[in-house]
């Protein structure tokens, strides 16, 4: 894992966030918005697609990191609509051979502030504290982007450090210690 991009769909304004970790540190290469003008969904997921697949030619990267699809119960119209954003990024990340890895919001959160219930406003902190930026990343759909991108990276950092003891007597290991993963 080398480059990144993080994505937070949306049908209007799709946030991304493209960062390389080649070194084992975090340098942001490029950061932005895919915005759609159109009225049509047809035009508009057309113009996330495209987007996308701009922004994956620029920077070749080696791994899509996207906010899981996440709604309340009483507002089931926001995750089909949010579903067809995912969906055409799903398939711009398939058509360039790579792999798409989606994290919930709450463990995005939880990664870079230490509190899966974050505002909008401590993560776009978290961010600019994290990457040495001037000013807060805008609008908030770049932050979110970024964040994901980052979460991935430490999320990957933290299951490299973890070592599954051997397999003595045919015992299987899924839990060492007791302790279940998540």
């Amino acid at each position: 894992m080398k480059i990144i991009l993080g994505i937070d769909p949306g049908l209007n304004t799709t946030g991304y966030g493209v960062i390389d970790v080649s070194s084992g540190k975090v340098r942001l290469l490029e950061a932005g918005v895919v915005r759609s003008q159109s009225k049509s969904l047809a035009a508009k997921v057309g113009e996330i697609y495209d987007g996308v697949r701009e922004v994956v030619k620029m920077f070749t990267p080696d791994v899509v990191a996207m906010e899981q699809l996440y709604t309340h119960y009483d507002r089931p119209t926001t995750a089909i609509l949010m579903g067809h954003a995912r969906g055409c990024i799903c398939l711009a990340a398939n058509q360039s051979g790579l792999d798409v890895v989606s994290y919930a919001a709450t463990k995005v959160k939880k990664i870079l502030t230490g509190s899966g219930r974050a505002t909008k406003d401590q993560i776009q902190r978290a961010i600019k504290l994290e990457l040495g930026l001037e000013t807060y990343p805008e609008p908030p759909d770049v932050a979110d982007a970024l964040a994901i991108a980052l979460c991935h990276f430490y999320h990957g950092r933290l299951d490299v450090k973890v070592k599954q003891p051997e397999n003595r007597a045919g015992i299987d290991r899924l839990f060492p210690n007791g302790m279940s993963r998540r």
